[in-house]
């Protein structure tokens, strides 16, 4: 703070020049009442950066990837669903995509059918597998607007990861400014499994819900965290972990008196039931309340909990070469590879920003359930789509480049993604 200049009684002062305009320190972001709102245009101009940075790195990827399709042509070899299709785009509703437009068109039919003669499934697969919250969006964004199931779920999605990209900005911008919330969104649109944000996945949906909770447990919106945590529970089942994050950064709010006791414990008492609901639903449908959807899982897809055992083991055969696990995908395979070696620098720079305990939790169980559990091998790039605040740490390191080193540097990455990303994904290997 300036002091005026001191005078003599001798001579009279002299007039105080003007000091240098200091900005003055101001939090990450602006501080407003609760219920206040915003003006007219704030919004736009709030996340309209981030927004722009994120669409045109996922353009510029999926221009690429298109061009690839193009190029190769495989697709039109391949059978509908499993990587092919008539047109390129059609490659972007393939795999779970297909699942998920069935689902929408005709509905749940639970069922545990036996499975003889496979040495990885003992079940027929089930569209059960797949929470009901997406498709539900999809059919009702067809019904209103005319659109097919795949061109519903593109849509869904797409919207979905703007959503998603704006909560990432949000959260990021609380730790190190709007700069930092910029790069975090277009990070998130470059990460190796970026490919499903646009295409006919739940994934997206399930981001924009996680990031928009975290956020709201973060400037003590309990009620609303627990309402997303809970819409979260309809949609994966790896909410499990946004339930645990936001339940026991609730709790410690209850038991530090932060934000009183009746909003957090509220959404302690809400978050879990949309994913059990859902479970159990399933679960008494097929006969096994509490282990139907579990037996499905395992029976028909071979995902299960095995404490990273099939992760440690298929990522010593990468390395040495041996290419004998189970879904061998060489080149997604080696990408999920260089994910796993950049992973821990990626948690050094996020617990460097001294992040709140809810984004703590929903990193660090994120990366316990995607390594934890048997799965395709080249899934992990896309299971740990969700684990968004690692976008953040390095953002906020990035955060003192000036624009033009930050063009220089997302660049190629953001073509290149239409290969890592895209075409690596989903014609190389299974997303």
């Amino acid at each position: 703070m300036s002091t005026p200049s001191s005078t003599t009684p001798e001579a009279p002062a002299r007039p105080a020049e003007p000091d240098r305009p200091v900005e003055p320190l101001r939090p990450a972001e602006p501080l407003r009442p609760p219920g206040a709102v915003r003006p007219p245009g704030g919004a736009a101009r709030r996340f309209g950066p981030a927004l722009a940075a994120y669409g045109l790195v996922k353009a510029a990827g999926l221009a690429v990837f298109l061009g690839l399709l193009a190029y190769t042509g495989d697709y039109a070899d391949k059978a509908p669903g499993r990587g092919g299709g008539a047109r390129a785009w059609d490659v972007l509703g393939s795999w779970d995509g297909v699942w998920y437009q069935r689902i929408a068109l005709s509905g749940y039919h639970p069922q545990l059918i036996p499975l003889d003669g496979f040495p990885h499934a003992t079940l027929f697969e089930n569209s059960a597998a797949f929470f009901p919250l997406y498709p539900w969006l999809m059919r009702i964004v067809s019904a209103c607007t005319g659109l097919g199931t795949y061109g519903a779920g593109m849509l869904v999605a797409v919207v979905s990861s703007f959503v998603a990209a704006a909560g990432i900005f949000a959260v990021a911008a609380r730790l190190g400014g709007a700069r930092t919330g910029v790069i975090a969104a277009a990070l998130w649109g470059l990460f190796p499994g970026s490919g499903v944000e646009w295409a006919v996945y739940s994934d997206s949906l399930f981001v924009a819900l996680c990031a928009w909770a975290c956020y709201c447990v973060m400037t003590g919106r309990w009620l609303t965290a627990g309402l997303l945590a809970f819409t979260a529970g309809l949609n994966r089942p790896t909410a499990a972990v946004l339930i645990a994050a936001v339940s026991i950064s609730a709790l410690v709010a209850i038991f530090r008196r932060t934000d009183g006791i009746a909003r957090p414990l509220t959404a302690v008492l809400i978050t879990p039931w949309g994913l059990l609901g859902y479970v159990g639903w399933v679960g008494h449908r097929v006969g096994d309340t509490y282990g139907g959807y579990f037996h499905l899982q395992r029976g028909a897809w071979n995902r299960y909990f095995d404490y990273g055992s099939a992760t440690a083991h298929t990522f010593v055969e990468v390395l040495v070469g041996h290419w004998n696990h189970w879904q061998v995908n060489p080149v997604p395979d080696l990408i999920a590879i260089a994910l796993l070696i950049a992973l821990p620098g990626l948690l050094v720079l996020l617990l460097r920003t001294r992040p709140p305990l809810v984004l703590v939790l929903f990193t660090l169980l994120t990366i316990v359930t995607a390594l934890g559990s048997n799965q395709i091998f080249d899934n992990i790039s896309r299971y740990l789509l969700p684990a968004f605040p690692l976008c953040t740490g390095l953002a906020y390191a990035l955060r003192r480049q000036t624009w033009t080193t930050l063009l220089g540097l997302f660049t190629l990455p953001a073509l290149a993604a239409g290969w890592y990303a895209g075409y690596a994904l989903f014609e190389l290997g299974v997303p």
